[in-house]
C-alpha cells in the first residue's frame, strides 16, 4: 500500500478567492510615490468605447487619457472660480465651490 504525501497549506497561500483578489489588488496599487487610488464605476458603451479609440489613437492607457482630462477639467474648473471670486480656488479645493456644468473641453 502506497500513500502520496499531502503538501501542508502555505501560511502565504490565500484561503479564497476574495483573499486572492484582494492580494492582487494590493499588489498592483503600489507606486514608487504611493499614490494610486482604485477607481471602479461603470460608463455608458460609447464612452468607453471613445475612451478605448483615444487611447489607441495617441498610444497611451486609458489611465492617461482620463488623467489628462480630469486635470484639463479641473484647470478649466480654477480658472472660473478664480473669476467668480477672490476665493474662489480656495473654495474649489474645500469642495463648497459649484459650478454650472458646461462642456468643459471645449
Amino acid at each position: 500500500m502506497t500513500t502520496t504525501k499531502r503538501k501542508a497549506p502555505s501560511l502565504t497561500q490565500p484561503s479564497n478567492n476574495a483573499q486572492r483578489q484582494a492580494d492582487y489588488r494590493a499588489r498592483h496599487l503600489k507606486s514608487e510615490d504611493g499614490q494610486l487610488q482604485r477607481l471602479n464605476l461603470m460608463i455608458d458603451l460609447h464612452a468607453k468605447r471613445a475612451l478605448e479609440r483615444l487611447a489607441s489613437c495617441y498610444g497611451v492607457t486609458q489611465k492617461s487619457i482620463l488623467e489628462g482630462v480630469i486635470q484639463q477639467a479641473q484647470e478649466v474648473a480654477l480658472n472660473e472660480a478664480a473669476l467668480m471670486t477672490p476665493n474662489g480656488p480656495a473654495d474649489y479645493y474645500a469642495e463648497r465651490l459649484r459650478l454650472p456644468m458646461v462642456w468643459i473641453t471645449q
